[in-house]
């Protein structure tokens, strides 16, 4: 299972409240959150991401309330992968539930920058930054995570078993 696509590159502790404002939260409908997605941090990314892109991050990326609503409203933006040096341990969970690729590697966090090409192999863990020719290693997904997300998510995933 691969991602491709370009990087939109945010700093630390970017929170749930940022990734979905609490005032979109009278909403579940993906396609609404995600019109609304990352606009207190960037106002153009909802007119500027594409399907497939990828947001890498610094530290702690998705801190803040528990809500599902953040990894949904990015997911349903088109954002294929979220890499960051680490995620908070909520936000992690969240988004494979819902079937959202998110890989931790503080290498690659560093030195990708907004705007690069970048793939990700999720089988081995490899982000490779297609501009510079750079490859890091990130963890790699179990394959019991690999399916859930290929399934788009936990619920999917059971109703499939």
């Amino acid at each position: 299972m691969k991602a491709e696509g370009r990087v939109f590159k945010f700093g630390d502790n970017v929170d749930t409240d940022v990734i979905i404002p609490a005032r979109y939260m009278n909403s579940s409908d993906p396609a609404e959150l995600a019109t609304h997605c990352m606009e207190d941090i960037d106002k153009d990314f909802v007119k500027n991401v594409t399907k497939g892109d990828i947001i890498v991050a610094n530290k702690n990326f998705g801190c803040g309330s528990s809500r599902e609503h953040a990894p949904i409203a990015i997911k349903a933006a088109g954002v294929s992968c979220v890499i960051a040096e680490t995620f908070a341990r909520i936000f992690y969970r969240n988004s494979i539930n819902i079937g959202l690729p998110i890989i931790e590697c503080p290498e690659a966090a560093k030195a990708i920058h907004a705007g690069d090409e970048v793939e990700v192999d999720f089988d081995s863990g490899v982000i490779t930054d297609k501009t510079t020719g750079e490859s890091f290693t990130g963890q790699a997904f179990p394959e019991f995570m690999q399916k859930i997300i290929k399934a788009e998510g936990l619920i999917n995933y059971i109703n499939q078993k």
